[in-house]
This record gives C-alpha cells, sequence and structure tokens, in this order.
C-alpha cells in the first residue's frame, strides 16, 4: 500500500473511533444529566422540607392538606412489590434455568427460551391490566375483601414480568460452566438432579446472584404495572391485600397531576426520584461487585 493509502486509512480509522468514543460519550452525559437535574431539583425540595422528616416520616401527603413529607410509607410500598415479586421470581426462574441447561433437549431449549424472552417484551401497561382482570379477581375468589387495588396483586404480576430475566441470565450462567465438571461428577456416580444442584448452581453462582439483584432492580423501577394493579395509596402496612402506593407510582400521580410547577409538591417528584435512583444505582453496584468478586474462570 502506498503512503497516501496508508495516511488515508488511519483517518478513516480515527473517524471512527471518534465515532465510537461520541456514542459512548452521549450515554455518559445522559446520566450525569439525570443526576444533574435530580440533584438540583431535591436542593430546592430540601431548602422547605427537613432531611431528618423525609428520612423518617412516616406521613406522605405533599399536596393534600394537612402536607406530610415523610418518604418512608412509598419506600415500605416499593419494597413490599419488590420482595413479593422476589418470591416468586427466584424459585420459578431458577427452576427453569436448571431445566433448560440441565434436562431440556435441544430442541425444546430453542422453543422454551425465545418464548420466555417474549413476555421480557409485553409492555408494562399490559402487565398491569392482567393484574386488574385477572389476578385480583382471583385474589378475591378466596379473599372477599380485597379491593380493586392490593399490594398482592402488583407483587405478583411484577413477579411473573422478571421471571425471564432471571431464567434466561441465569440459565446463560449455568450452560458457561464447562463439561469437565459435570462429566466428573457424574464419573463419581452422581445422579443428574445432584449434578445440577450440587456442581452446576454452585459454579455458577455469581452470574445467578447478578441475575437476582438485576431482575429486583427492575422489580423497584417498575412503573405502570404496579400503578395499575396496587393502587396510589401510600401507608406503612404488612397486609398484601391493602393498597399501597410505590415510589414510581407517586411519580406517574405527580406527572398527570395538576401540581404547579415550583411548589412544594411538585419538588418532591425530584426526592422520590432521587432516593430511587441512589436505590437502583446501590443494587447494581452491588450486583458488579458480586460478579467481580465470585466469578469463576474457566480454561
Amino acid at each position: 500500500m502506498t503512503s497516501g493509502g496508508s495516511e488515508l486509512a488511519d483517518r478513516k480509522n480515527a473517524a471512527i473511533r471518534y465515532v465510537f468514543f461520541s456514542c459512548a460519550l452521549v450515554t455518559v452525559l445522559t446520566t450525569l444529566a439525570i443526576i444533574l437535574v435530580l440533584v438540583q431539583g431535591s436542593v430546592e425540595f430540601f431548602r422547605h422540607v427537613s432531611i431528618v422528616e423525609y428520612v423518617t416520616g412516616t406521613e406522605w401527603s405533599p399536596v393534600i392538606r394537612p402536607q406530610s413529607y415523610g418518604v418512608l410509607p412509598l419506600i415500605w410500598g416499593t419494597l413490599l412489590i419488590t420482595v413479593g415479586s422476589a418470591a416468586i421470581a427466584i424459585p420459578v426462574g431458577t427452576a427453569t434455568a436448571i431445566y433448560l441447561s440441565e434436562y431440556a433437549d435441544p430442541q425444546v431449549r430453542k422453543t422454551i427460551k425465545p418464548t420466555l424472552e417474549i413476555l421480557a417484551g409485553i409492555p408494562t401497561i399490559v402487565y398491569g391490566f392482567f393484574a386488574l382482570s385477572l389476578i385480583t379477581p382471583i385474589i378475591q375468589l378466596f379473599f372477599p375483601e380485597t379491593g380493586t387495588f392490593n399490594a398482592a396483586a402488583g407483587a405478583i404480576v411484577v413477579g411473573i414480568m422478571i421471571i425471564p430475566m432471571v431464567s434466561s441470565l441465569s440459565e446463560d450462567a449455568m450452560s458457561a460452566v464447562p463439561d469437565d465438571l459435570r462429566n466428573a461428577a457424574y464419573g463419581l456416580g452422581a445422579t443428574k438432579f445432584e449434578v445440577s444442584t450440587s456442581v452446576v448452581f454452585p459454579a455458577s453462582l455469581s452470574g445467578v446472584i447478578a441475575a437476582y439483584i438485576l431482575a429486583l432492580s427492575r422489580a423497584i423501577g417498575e412503573t405502570m404495572a404496579v400503578t395499575l394493579a396496587a393502587g396510589m395509596h401510600p401507608q406503612i402496612t404488612g397486609n398484601p391485600l391493602e393498597p399501597i402506593q410505590t415510589m414510581t407510582a407517586y411519580m406517574v400521580q405527580i406527572g398527570i397531576s395538576d401540581v404547579s410547577v415550583g411548589s412544594i409538591g411538585y419538588q418532591s417528584l425530584f426526592a422520590v426520584g432521587l432516593t430511587l435512583f441512589a436505590m437502583t444505582l446501590t443494587m447494581n453496584l452491588f450486583s458488579m461487585w458480586v460478579r467481580s468478586r465470585y466469578r469463576e474462570e474457566y480454561q
């Protein structure tokens, strides 16, 4: 190649590198812009509301008088939905992943796994209507006192929604375990169930736990399905048959209300958003730490 051709190729490579760098930079700047907006709005909110009152108060009513700004009912509602959905998604998703990785025929796996992943593509508002039209009526058959909006329906529908994430990511981690480990266990007389639960599952534990945490992060940030199924009544209750409100549902409520821009009610949107961002960021950082701490590499 001539010196002119080599110089042209270098310029093309440099241009392509700048294009790719610009794409990566957009994502970083977008994240920083979101953090900046949330922090700026939260600072305005906390000029009028004590941080102590915000993090320790048990009443949340920034719009309706008498106004109160304790965020604990929203955090409680969010955690109630998250724990309830985890109780459904983790065992079902893990069992599905073990079946797909260790028991299913290749043809069956090719059919079931894409079908499961289709669930992840369904709009979340459809899940909300599914909860209202099917899950809540079933709950009311066993507990007639249950209202239209209740935490149990919200937890169940979010649990169903995140099963594909748990099963798909866990199955990928289990499939990455080398066959030499399986064959060694079989050589020692282990059954298929013992190989699945005592060899493959522990060997893929870092990836499986990361899948759990990512799915729970999705549950924490879920909005429309929870809003339709669980309602908009912020309260601290241990009864899953009562309505609750999550942080995301509150943000939807403020977004569609006639709250004036600049009011404390409007500024509370940023404080709740910053709290939600901190919770999901912590979960994602913990997921990254688990993967790096317990990751096993095979040759």
